[in-house]
């Protein structure tokens, strides 16, 4: 048993704890291999109506996946009939998201606190996302050397205008205000009612109606105004700004704003590894569009080869090793970053169809 996710059934519902608090509740390859077969059982289990899904300790939902652990392995040899961690944590964890991403029931993330890559991962697939004023959410895979994942590519040109752009190159934090605003959040509902959500999706009559719909009204029952976005004051700009087709365009348009969100903006791309920042603008025009199912491999391509890219390792070492958060990135300038290397990280690798094959 991996106490690391508790599961448990509540009456009619499948209740999901990710129980590593002191990590933040960041995603590892054990909870993965824990939270699959579970939601593949209450999926075909006539009896569980929905799936609602937590994280403990009070200070996240999910800070996403343990990319630490995926850097700290490269380099040395897998054990004896393993997968490399590099190919099975991607791998395995964008199989779960697929299977949120089609679950037949209402799936229910109530995202209090931290959420963070891996942890949109396990929220923004599913039917419902409620969210608390303690939200902090954001995709920053640019500054560990990598790309915003997990479906990112699908849901960031999602967002309003050009603001999934905005949040994939820059990695700004969001508040729930913001969230909502997005359409990241489906409900706002303060933390402290978070338990009595709870109680009433499992004393809710699911007979009367669509599944959805009934969770949909329980919900409802809890929900708060969140107040302003400020991420939407910056819509106009955003659009104006993001909208261009090279990260040289989009720093030379912040230039020409002139204004102090510009120039805060122009000071945060600069400090992103120029790689990622290319392959990234890259992968959200190239998936605009698409379903999930074919950016799902478009992304584990790239999780394959950039995470074999220097940039990733010393990226991962600033950030969540060393914490100094001066990455020495390889090449430094956006200048010496070359097409061609940014279309080699869209290459097909070997193992690519096991991702959506069921096993």
């Amino acid at each position: 048993m991996n106490t690391d996710v508790l599961l448990e059934r509540r009456g009619p519902l499948g209740l999901v704890t990710l129980n590593r608090p002191k990590a933040l509740n960041a995603l590892d390859l054990g909870m993965i291999r824990a939270l699959h077969p579970a939601l593949e059982a209450w999926a075909r289990d006539a009896e569980v109506k929905a799936v609602v899904i937590r994280g403990a300790g009070g200070r996240a939902f999910c800070s996403g996946g343990d990319v630490r652990a995926v850097a700290l392995s490269l380099g040395s040899p897998a054990a004896e009939g393993q997968q490399p961690l590099s190919r099975a944590f991607f791998r395995e964890e964008y199989r779960l998201n697929h299977l949120i991403h089609h679950y037949p029931k209402p799936y229910i993330a109530l995202v209090d606190g931290i959420s963070m890559g891996g942890g949109l991962g396990l929220s923004v697939h599913g039917s419902h996302r409620v969210v608390t004023e303690r939200l902090l959410l954001a995709m920053p895979e640019t500054a560990i050397g990598l790309f915003p994942d997990v479906g990112g590519g699908w849901f960031l040109p999602r967002f309003p205008g050009e603001t999934g752009t905005y949040l994939g190159l820059t990695g700004t934090r969001c508040n729930a205000a913001d969230a909502m605003w997005l359409g990241y959040g489906t409900q706002h509902v303060t933390h402290d009612r978070l338990e009595a959500v709870v109680e009433a999706l499992a004393a809710a009559d699911w007979s009367a109606g669509d599944s959805r719909e009934v969770a949909t009204r329980v919900l409802s029952g809890f929900a708060t105004e969140p107040g302003a976005s400020a991420l939407s004051k910056h819509r106009e700009a955003i659009d104006r700004c993001f909208g261009k087709d090279s990260v040289e365009d989009i720093l030379a348009a912040l230039e020409a704003e002139g204004t102090p969100w510009a120039e805060e903006t122009r000071a945060t791309l600069g400090r992103m590894s120029p790689t990622s920042l290319k392959v990234t603008l890259r992968q959200l025009r190239l998936c605009r569009g698409r379903s999930y199912d074919e950016v799902i491999t478009v992304e584990y391509r790239l999780s394959q080869h950039c995470t074999a890219l220097p940039d990733f390792r010393e990226g991962i070492r600033a950030v969540l090793v060393d914490k100094d958060n001066r990455p020495t990135w390889n090449p430094p300038a956006l200048a010496q970053v070359r097409d061609t290397d940014v279309e080699a990280c869209f290459a097909p690798v070997a193992d690519e169809e096991r991702v959506l094959r069921r096993e």
